[in-house]
């Protein structure tokens, strides 16, 4: 998708870009040449970013406040790079202690945010033939357990076949989907685990440039090559 020729040319949105992984992809991308544009609920987090690189233009945005999102994306106009990074958890994960209002929560964002994003940007993709969706999804949809908790795994698998069918369908117009799903990473969404994340297990599992890296191969691939599904996990995390 990104070349030498038209990197320039070509518009990028960032789902989450205000910290962690959107952050890190967001500047990639930036790097390569593209305009970025950069969505997230925290507007001075967007500024901190967009102040980082001359190519990143931060929108504060809600992706699970529908309305506010297909308004967004109408004033960015043409999308030809996507990459959905936005995601949360929460602290109470099993089936016993979540609650229907955090379900509903963790899917709006999780699953419904990347569906929206699509819905709205696939349709002009579709009448230029050509277009590329990254989902960062989680290890948690290929390796479900009680860390991630139950109704981030189920929004994780549902964010999953979505990626998945999408690029089944799309494939004839040019659309490639990939799905990410990155294991344990060195984010904020740690803070919300149930126990505290020691400073040494931060620094042993994967950092966000790690998953940027992984995103930047996918968009810089041709058109011709699709990677579907991409798995990126620490080294010393377990993939049994």
């Amino acid at each position: 998708m990104i070349t030498e020729e038209n990197k320039s040319s070509l518009t990028a949105v960032v789902t989450g870009g205000g910290s962690g992984i959107g952050e890190a992809v967001a500047l990639a991308l930036a790097e390569a040449g593209p305009a970025v544009a950069i969505l997230g609920r925290d507007a001075a987090k967007l500024d901190a970013v967009a102040a980082k690189h001359a190519n990143i233009t931060g929108h504060a945005c809600d992706i699970a406040d529908r309305g506010k999102l297909e308004a967004t994306l109408a004033d960015i106009g043409r999308v030809d790079i996507v990459v959905s990074c936005a995601g949360v958890n929460i602290a109470e994960r099993s089936m016993e202690a979540v609650s229907a209002e955090s379900w509903d929560f963790l899917m709006e964002v999780n699953a419904t945010g990347a569906f929206d994003v699509m819905r709205c940007v696939m349709p002009g993709m579709r009448e230029r033939k050509s277009g590329l969706v990254v989902n960062v999804c989680s290890l948690s949809a290929k390796r479900p357990g009680p860390l991630g908790g139950v109704a981030y795994n189920a929004s994780k698998y549902a964010m999953a076949g979505l990626g998945l069918t999408a690029g089944e369908e799309d494939k004839e117009n040019g659309i490639r989907v990939s799905t990410v799903y990155p294991g344990e990473v060195e984010t904020p969404i740690l803070d919300k685990r149930p126990k505290p994340v020691s400073k040494e297990h931060r620094a042993r599992i994967l950092q966000p440039s790690d998953v940027a890296a992984a995103v930047m191969l996918i968009a810089t691939l041709p058109p011709r090559a699709h990677i579907p599904e991409l798995v990126i996990k620490p080294t010393t995390q377990t993939y049994v």
